[in-house]
């Protein structure tokens, strides 16, 4: 998703060609990951909501592949679903030669037929969404038992805040999920390249309806 360079908040998606978007995604440092710091910062993050062993991990709004990089260079097998055909490009190119495929199209109802994973990761899709519940429910359904969801989300801006709270994510998936972790993320400012004031978190969570 992309970020209003002055407040750091993700535009509305309305409108936005993400195409265009493609070609100066990685500019932001949370996007591209290229400060040595943020990239570990990620990675760190990663080491810990992921499985300890090699697992197949589903990319929902994968953008141009960063996280799904840092995911395969553990070992991980990845495949990055994402709406913009340019942006699956440098997806494919970023991760040339590792365990990795992408595909275009809607991280609602990502188009991978029966096949089931034992991660779905996404970050910063599900606020912009229509009907949250839904979707949830649709992603829980992709696991594999004993499967996870990683959502990296949050709220941002003060004066027209977007996004969706963790108490709402947590609500949401409370009909879902037996085992929900909330992990604070706005005060590590290794992952943004920057000090953020706005709420940002991550929620690992495991369906108990599969």
């Amino acid at each position: 998703m992309t970020t209003n360079s002055d407040s750091g908040m993700p535009e509305s998606p309305p409108g936005v060609d993400w195409d265009a978007e493609a070609v100066t995604f990685d500019d932001e440092p949370d996007h591209g990951l290229r400060d040595p710091e943020v990239r570990r910062a990620w990675a760190e993050r990663l080491g810990a909501w992921l499985p300890a062993l090699p697992s197949d991990v589903l990319d929902l709004g994968c953008g141009t592949g960063s996280l799904s990089l840092l995911a395969a260079e553990r070992g991980h097998r990845v495949t990055g679903v994402d709406l913009s055909p340019a942006m699956v490009d440098l997806a494919r190119a970023k991760l040339a030669g590792r365990a990795a495929v992408f595909l275009v199209g809607d991280a609602a109802a990502p188009p991978v037929g029966e096949e089931r994973f034992d991660v779905v990761l996404v970050r910063h899709v599900l606020w912009a969404l229509p009907d949250p519940e839904r979707v949830l429910r649709g992603w829980s359904g992709l696991l594999r038992p004993g499967g996870r969801l990683v959502l990296v989300e949050g709220v941002w801006g003060t004066v027209s805040p977007v996004g969706i709270p963790a108490r709402r994510l947590t609500g949401l998936l409370a009909p879902l999920a037996g085992d929900i972790r909330v992990e604070t993320l706005s005060d590590d400012a290794r992952l943004w390249g920057r000090e953020v004031e706005d709420e940002r978190y991550a929620v690992v969570a495991r369906p108990s309806l599969q």
